[in-house]
């Protein structure tokens, strides 16, 4: 089994919670323009509304990219965090109380970067911030550091990650991943186009790939899509640090984690899977039990990294 026995005793709280939020979204839905551009202005609206400023945070340019910091007194390291948003939305005030207890728990410096979103800048703008903010903390400090980040964010720490090693040679400075439900191969894996071992309505839905696509690479063909340096699940993945790979059976973004996982660790790599039962797409955030266990183990994770 890919999760521990007592989990299935928490599907009914995952299940009703993946009903609340679906029915929340549809609601959105249902008003949705159908037009590129207003599509992505109304999703943009969407995210804002689940943005909780925290206190602790202070708005920075780091490498002429903006940042939201969270400063520690004697940091032990640094976390360099990117949001999620499909590539074209969100912002890094998503994860600010997130953000902000990884900072004052884990005595560290917290980095989120407000990387460029497609399609207004396709691909590589949002690539080349992540990696120019990278580049800086590791310029400016001793200290190991970690990368990570959720869905688009999860996609943007594995493209870093690669580009670290590959432009910068520095690979041997960064001591962890934390890959929490990411996109790794812009294809579409078989549970990103709708074959899913759940039945849970999940956040997601098949139809999305595509249209992330058309937005973030445009005039380059799904298959095309997997050469990789567009897709990291197709990339040579040798000398990566260690990871770990949060992800819900119910997430149309499974079998991305599951691919990439085990190619982590054939490449060499360590790397850790945590799978959650009947969990939706974007679950870490949600007030379940199984939320909160996927949580303190991404802190236990980070907190080893250090």
């Amino acid at each position: 089994m890919m999760w521990p026995e007592e989990y299935e005793g928490l599907r009914d709280e995952a299940r009703a919670m993946a009903d609340a939020i679906r029915e929340l979204m549809s609601a959105d839905a249902a008003t949705m323009p159908t037009d590129t551009a207003g599509r992505v202005a109304a999703e943009r609206r969407m995210m804002q509304s689940f943005e909780v400023e925290s206190p602790d945070g202070t708005d920075e340019s780091i490498a002429g990219v903006p940042c939201r910091v969270f400063r520690s007194p004697s940091p032990r390291g640094t976390y360099v965090h990117f949001h999620g948003g499909a590539m074209m939305l969100g912002s890094p005030r998503m994860n600010d109380v997130g953000n902000a207890e990884i900072a004052k728990t884990l005595g560290v410096d917290v980095v989120s970067v407000d990387y460029r979103l497609a399609p207004e800048y396709p691909f590589p703008a949002g690539s080349d911030d992540c990696l120019a903010v990278t580049k800086a903390v590791l310029d400016s400090t001793d200290g190991p550091v970690v990368v990570g980040g959720e869905s688009a964010g999860g996609y943007y720490a594995a493209m870093t990650l690669l580009r670290v090693r590959d432009e910068l040679g520095a690979i041997d400075r960064v001591t962890g991943a934390n890959l929490v439900f990411g996109v790794y191969d812009l294809s579409g894996t078989p549970s990103g186009v709708g074959v899913r071992p759940s039945n849970v309505a999940d956040m997601l839905d098949p139809e999305l790939s595509g249209f992330v696509l058309e937005c973030f690479l445009p005039g380059v063909s799904r298959l095309d899509s997997r050469a990789p340096q567009y897709s990291p699940l197709y990339a040579d993945l040798r000398d990566m640090p260690p990871a770990l790979f949060t992800v819900g059976s119910a997430d149309h973004l499974l079998d991305d984690t599951l691919f990439m996982a085990a190619r982590w660790e054939a490449w060499g790599n360590e790397a850790e899977l945590a799978v959650y039962p009947d969990c939706i797409h974007g679950f870490v955030a949600f007030p379940m039990e199984l939320g909160k266990r996927a949580r303190e183990r991404i802190g236990t994770f980070l907190d080893g990294c250090f």
